[in-house]
């Protein structure tokens, strides 16, 4: 039996106790103390926590101490409740914060948020919502309600962060920020990790990623949360590494293993700045423009986007690209009708359009309480009865790919 394993959990009161202790004793430290090297600040802030541990008359162990000056370390940084969560080993997907205090998270593979036992106050929750967005020049206020942000990647932390932050003036509550953080991977995704988290059958995943690197035009489909970025990062192990490969994301969140890799990342208009938004549209355009072979798009949301990258697929720039749909005949009807509000194409148009462009659907989405892929269709190039067709090449219980026209012509 070990030490640690006689030693009583600590109370939670005298937890906050001593971290309030210590905090109080780094008020003078500055900013660029506070938010450096922060391995060398919780060796330092350890003795004072071991002091304060003395003077209350409690034991605990050599661990718990490192973890109460880990929490110390995040305190006086600003994140505070945040920064353990934001860790890599924390193996979470999102964290979200709710108008009444709540703290969720998603862990990784999971299908649904589970509440977390910490309730941060007000004033924790909006120091870490200042010190995300300080440094971006960004606030989020009654007169700018709602914000919108990017936690970059760095050492320590997961591979960046998708970040949206609304006022309590429009999403009332206790006075608390409404959060929520989408974390990106930290490395590119292996097509053999798919296969360890039994995403589909290895015979399934490695005839994708040989189709990906015969240059054909694939469009990965699913629900919020299915796994659509991560299943089109490890197809992206197809594309040959000597390609010049233009990608195009809102926000930055793929990792490719390919040294001639662009990014082009869309920005929403700055309210109260003169500063122009930057569409996924105008980025596609761009690309078109810096002869690419391969272009990504890491996510369609509107018609124009989708109008651009479905020009530059008929014009033979292979590409992968991931959509919000439950099914390919679902995919259609609501790229047509983007397409149709935002673009004013025609659906008869815009159906001709995505059979051109696409040579393959594959859908992922939960089946079982896991991530699995749900099925691989070909597009067929002529529509019939002014629909685009299609030809089920993979379900799941099968094993392969059954060939189509598409790859038999490549």
């Amino acid at each position: 039996m070990s030490w640690d394993s006689v030693i009583p959990s600590l109370e939670e009161t005298d937890r906050k106790k001593i971290i309030e202790e210590v905090s109080g004793q780094l008020a003078t430290l500055t900013i660029s103390e506070m938010r450096g090297d922060r391995e060398k600040l919780i060796v330092r802030v350890t003795p004072l926590v071991q002091s304060a541990i003395s003077r209350m008359g409690l034991q605990v162990s050599s661990d718990q101490a490192y973890g109460l000056a880990r929490d110390v370390v995040a305190r006086v940084g600003g994140l505070g409740f945040l920064e353990p969560l934001l860790r890599i080993d924390a193996e979470l997907s999102e964290i979200a914060v709710t108008p009444d205090g709540g703290v969720w998270a998603l862990r990784k593979g999971a299908p649904s948020f589970e509440r977390l036992p910490n309730v941060p106050s007000r004033t924790d929750v909006w120091r870490a919502v200042e010190t995300l967005l300080a440094p971006l020049g960004r606030a989020v206020t009654e007169a700018s309600p709602s914000v919108d942000a990017k936690i970059p990647r760095q050492e320590g932390l997961p591979g960046g962060a998708r970040v949206k932050i609304i006022h309590p003036i429009v999403a009332p509550g206790d006075g608390y920020p409404s959060i929520n953080i989408r974390l990106f991977e930290t490395k590119p995704v292996p097509p053999e990790l798919l296969i360890k988290w039994n995403v589909a059958p290895a015979n399934v995943i490695h005839s994708l990623v040989d189709l990906v690197s015969k240059a054909l035009r694939i469009l990965v489909i699913g629900g919020t949360a299915s796994g659509k970025t991560t299943l089109l990062s490890a197809l992206c192990s197809g594309i040959p590494k000597e390609a010049r490969v233009v990608k195009i994301e809102d926000p930055e969140e793929i990792w490719l293993d390919h040294p001639h890799v662009v990014t082009l990342e869309a920005r929403p208009a700055q309210v109260g700045s003169s500063i122009l938004p930057y569409s996924l549209a105008s980025a596609v355009d761009d690309a078109m423009r810096m002869s690419p072979k391969w272009l990504i798009v890491g996510e369609m949301r509107r018609g124009d986007a989708v109008a651009a990258l479905f020009r530059a697929q008929m014009s033979d720039h292979p590409g992968l690209s991931t959509f919000h749909a439950e099914g390919p005949e679902a995919a259609v009807m609501r790229l047509n009708l983007l397409l149709a509000s935002d673009v004013g194409i025609r659906a008869e148009a815009a159906k001709e359009m995505f059979a051109q462009a696409v040579d393959m659907i594959v859908q992922v989405g939960w089946r079982g309480g896991k991530r699995a892929m749900l099925g691989v269709w070909e597009v067929e190039k002529i529509l019939k009865s002014g629909n685009v067709q299609f030809r089920q090449l993979y379900k799941p219980g099968e094993d392969g790919i059954q060939k189509g026209s598409i790859e038999r012509r490549v």
